[in-house]
């Protein structure tokens, strides 16, 4: 017998409480494990459903079908089509039109518009009329990357026919691969597209950083596109989009193998639907045609063509970035593995090595970098919707009559101290900051010997892909069947783990029964249960296993990378020289376009002292607003508008007009801002009172935030020069005179 004095075991170790807590866990553990095979059950019933429609989407969206892209002369398998506004919602069709475009990156269409929370929903809510291009499950005959390019030309055309009385052409959406696609599309078109979106799109395959963007490394370990040929060619002409989310998935083996499922498994009770809605999506993947593949792995993937133009189009037009002139925001993450920031925004150094390039060549760029978000939540997270793309949305006019330059977007909460918040629409405010390409080269470049490195990949790929074509593609071509394809195709691991459990199984009744009994009689387990607390720690145990896993392979993958394409042996074998050390790669130069940026330079000195009112309130607007070094924003933008409104008929002047003289007169003033000041008075009116009513204007929209020292400095200097007295002095450029 023990003595009294003796301390009692605590109760949360007392045998008895242990018994009762393993017997509550046990309880719990079988019953989850019911539900999660129910829900697996449901996933796998889900997936046969989509896999027989033609167009398995997941559009939360009703739509009007507007153009079959599979009646067009070179048909496609994709389409247009107009949302209806949902219930509450009134869209004005004086407003921009938006399109989003759909990936077709192996998945099913409609990740665009899956949620209310969407980029479609937040063009919706802030009153434009909305058009979705997707696909179908199966591509058309003999399709191509170029007839796609060619069908989305003409569903933008037909959206400005539709959209008669809009402020400005169609803004483009697009995700991931839908995003190099339709740059491809206004390149070609560059008189078709308004203001371009792309989110998560890759255009500069090469780039990233060491250490961090593992998947650019995959061509080169696969021995180039040789493999892509193979697998169209076993698939009888088509190639299998399932291959390419096993890619995806491969990346992160912690999140496919284990987090996912037991993310469902621990929270059974709340997370299985939003677990199916996603599983919709990621489970229905498409087919493309063995040559569409091909021609994405020869020219992106691998060849990384787009960069330079070196892709050209069947009537021998080569597709050069450089010919757009649209807006374009690039929106990418930190967090995003599979097209990291370098990639999304590298296409600018692969263009232009100088700002100056980039001004003269009339684009503007503005970028968006998320701390943390990852590759699909850049275009599926409700939050970032909410967010960026709202305020992308909200802030498009403002974007669009930016002058050319490099701009990074901001977007901070606004908060009681915010200055003039009655200006800023909704709870954030979005502002504008010029920034370099130095800002990009901080994000990480390709050292000439990396660059060498990948140059090599794309010669071996050419090389192994011969090899092929002559040896052994005739014999892979013989043996395929249709039907031996398509048996392939429905025992694909990825298809065949979603139908293995479905109601196709005679077992699958069993388990439907046994969920409703567990429903019906479910004992959760409480959270501070000893056993379950022992339950997180190994499956963080399993997740940190495979992830450290992963990061070992990723490491090794780039190590036998650099080691193996970084032989000089391989490379004098497939003829490239090894750059000096420290010399970048050079731009490709274009003499007609430094022909004509010289032009335009010489044009504009020329011209300087040229112009109307209108002309000289915005360059006044530029000059100023140059002193304080800082961008603009929201409320600047909504203050002009409200003074535009309110302008007398002589000064109004159409939306392109405004657009092209704002634009002209910033760059005056970027070349010569000294002698843009000096030649400002010859624009303006004898009218004492119009000067006057002038100076107002640009005074009135620098009261809307708080001026800068310097700021202020110019104000002073340009409201000299409205005075009625100041004598018209002009210095003429020798080539003026």
């Amino acid at each position: 017998m023990s003595s009294a004095s003796e301390p009692k075991a605590p109760k949360a170790l007392s045998p008895f409480f242990l018994l009762n807590a393993w017997g509550e866990y046990w309880a719990d553990a079988c019953q989850r494990s019911v539900l999660m095979l129910d829900t697996l059950r449901r996933r796998g019933n889900t997936f046969i459903a989509q896999s027989e429609k033609t167009a398995p989407h997941v559009l939360s969206f009703e739509a009007d079908l507007i153009m079959d892209g599979r009646t067009l002369p070179r048909p496609v398998n994709y389409a247009l089509v107009r949302i209806k506004p949902p219930p509450g919602v009134t869209v004005d069709h004086k407003k921009r039109p938006f399109m989003v475009f759909d990936p077709r990156a192996g998945h099913g269409p409609g990740i665009g518009g899956m949620k209310q929370d969407s980029e479609i929903g937040v063009a919706l809510n802030a009153g434009h009329p909305c058009y979705f291009v997707g696909f179908l499950s199966k591509p058309m005959p003999g399709q191509t990357i170029e007839d796609v390019c060619v069908a989305e030309g003409m569903f933008i055309a037909k959206v400005m026919e539709l959209e008669p009385e809009a402020a400005g052409k169609p803004c483009l959406i697009g995700n991931c691969q839908a995003g190099w696609q339709i740059m491809l599309t206004a390149a070609i078109r560059p008189d078709l597209p308004g203001p371009i979106i792309l989110a998560g799109s890759p255009l500069s395959y090469w780039a990233g950083v060491r250490g961090k963007n593992p998947l650019r490394y995959l061509g080169g370990m696969l021995g180039g596109t040789w493999l892509t040929a193979l697998a169209g060619d076993v698939g009888h002409g088509i190639f299998d989009g399932a291959n390419l989310v096993a890619n995806f998935e491969r990346m992160h083996p912690d999140n496919t193998y284990w987090e996912k499922a037991y993310n469902v498994y621990a929270k059974v009770d709340t997370e299985p639907q939003r677990f199916l809605d996603f599983e919709t999506w990621w489970g229905s993947p498409v087919l493309l045609n063995a040559e569409e593949m091909q021609w994405i792995a020869d020219n992106l993937f691998v060849g990384n063509k787009l960069r330079e133009g070196g892709i050209v189009t069947s009537n021998g037009e080569r597709v050069d970035l450089r010919n757009i002139r649209s807006p374009i925001v690039v929106f990418c993450s930190w967090g995003d593995d599979i097209t990291p920031p370098p990639q999304a925004l590298g296409w600018l150094l692969d263009l232009y090595d100088r700002d100056e390039d980039l001004i003269l060549a009339g684009q503007t760029v503005v970028y968006s970098v998320h701390a943390s978000i990852g590759h699909l939540g850049i275009f599926v997270s409700g939050k970032v919707a909410t967010k960026e793309h709202a305020e992308f949305a909200s802030c498009i006019e403002m974007i669009d009559m930016l002058p050319p330059g490099l701009y990074e977007a901001l977007i901070t909460e606004a908060g009681p101290d915010t200055p003039r918040a009655d200006l800023i629409e909704g709870k954030y405010l979005f502002s504008l900051e010029p920034r370099s390409l130095d800002a990009i080269r901080a994000m990480g470049v390709n050292s000439p010997e990396d660059e060498a490195r990948f140059a090599a990949v794309a010669r071996v790929s050419d090389i192994n892909k011969g090899l092929y074509q002559t040896f052994l593609a005739p014999f892979a071509k013989a043996a395929a069947t249709e039907a031996a394809a398509e048996i392939m195709r429905e025992t694909h691991p990825h298809r065949l783990r979603f139908s293995a459990i479905s109601d196709r199984n005679p077992f699958s009744g069993a388990i439907a029964q046994g969920a409703e009994a567990v429903r019906a009689n479910r004992r959760p387990v409480s959270e501070d249960n000893p056993f379950r607390q022992m339950e997180r720690i190994g499956s963080d145990a399993i997740s940190f296993g495979l992830k450290t896993w992963g990061d070992v392979r990723d490491a090794w993958t780039e190590q036998v990378f650099m080691a193996t394409y970084g032989n000089p042996l391989l490379q004098a074998l497939v003829g490239l020289k090894g750059a000096p050390a420290g010399e970048q790669p050079r731009i490709v130069r274009d003499i007609s376009r430094r022909a004509e940026a010289e032009a335009l330079r010489a044009e504009v000195e020329q011209t300087m002292d040229e112009g109307d009112m209108v002309d000289a309130i915005l360059r006044s607007i530029v000059y100023i607003a140059r002193g304080g070094g800082r961008g603009t924003d929201e409320r600047s933008f909504v203050t002009v508008k409200a003074i535009a409104s309110q302008l007398p008929d002589h000064l109004k002047i159409g939306r392109e007009r405004l657009k092209e003289a704002f634009r002209r007169q910033a760059l005056t003033v970027w070349m010569d801002e000294r002698r843009a000041l000096e030649t400002l008075p010859v624009l303006l009116p004898d009218d004492a009172q119009k000067r006057q009513n002038g100076l107002t204007l640009v005074r009135a929209l620098f009261a809307s935030r708080d001026r800068t020292e310097e700021e202020t400095r110019r104000l002073g200097e340009v409201a000299a020069m409205f005075e009625p007295r100041r004598a018209r002095v002009v210095h003429r450029s020798p080539a003026a005179s």
